[in-house]
């Protein structure tokens, strides 16, 4: 199983949006096995999939060893496609993680899950913590949004140097600028300056993944959002294939 996390150091930069198009496109196009693992306590995935929230909160449970996580995963609707929910149990991660003293707790849990999925994709908090470090100990590659502004580049360096820091073997780290607007002369001008950066655009399909309950390719597959979607999950699993072959 491979792990792709989308990470961001701050929220509102379309992060939930990506990981669940994402994991649509990896399930819905590739026909990879694959499940969606929201570790942001706000939950956005289970509202992205129109997700029943259950009563007892068990998230937390499942990092203390309480709970397996195929007692907690719930299906989508899509073939091939599930979503281990958030709640606000994960309020006490952090705390507990750091109490257990398992730097790679979250790493191992995702082993067990490789006996039945293919492809793990993490919708990540906005936090730098111990969760945060045991997220990129576990990730094979790292999607990181970024706003188009000139401080972009800065932004996704700090990115970049905190992973490092919590790992010996940074996995690859993809920079990705979400919400392009190309009528903004701001936003060309970030494109320009960064050319080799795939690119979401801001557009009225992404909106209403939201409303729908549905990823963009769901609905509007001909849209320039669920393109760019298309685009970016072939452009990982090329990556995935090129670290595959260098570790045989």
């Amino acid at each position: 199983m491979t792990v792709i996390a989308v990470y961001s150091a701050k929220g509102g930069v379309g992060k939930t949006t990506i990981a669940t198009n994402l994991a649509w496109c990896s399930s819905q196009r590739h026909a990879q096995r694959t499940l969606l693992w929201d570790l942001d306590l706000s939950d956005g995935v289970g509202f992205m999939f129109r997700i029943e929230e259950r009563r007892k909160r068990q998230a937390r449970s499942l990092f203390a060893g309480d709970v397996d996580a195929h007692e907690l995963i719930r299906p989508t609707g899509y073939v091939g496609l599930d979503v281990l929910p958030a709640d606000n149990s994960m309020r006490e991660l952090d705390f507990m993680l750091s109490r257990l003293g398992q730097r790679n707790r979250l790493a191992n849990i995702g082993r067990k899950l490789s006996r039945n999925y293919e492809r793990l994709i993490l919708d990540c908090p906005p936090v730098l913590n111990e969760l945060s470090a045991q997220i990129v100990r576990a990730a094979t590659v790292i999607i990181v949004p970024l706003p188009p502004s000139p401080l972009s580049a800065r932004g996704f360096d700090f990115v970049v140097e905190e992973i490092r820091r919590h790992t010996r073997k940074p996995p690859p780290i993809l920079p990705l600028l979400s919400m392009i607007d190309h009528r903004r002369t701001l936003h060309r001008e970030v494109l320009a300056a960064n050319p080799s950066w795939p690119a979401i655009p801001l557009a009225g399909a992404v909106e209403q993944c939201a409303v729908r309950g549905r990823p963009v390719g769901a609905f509007a597959p001909r849209s320039s959002a669920a393109v760019a979607f298309a685009s970016l999950w072939a452009g990982i699993e090329h990556k995935l294939s090129q670290l595959a072959a260098r570790s045989h």
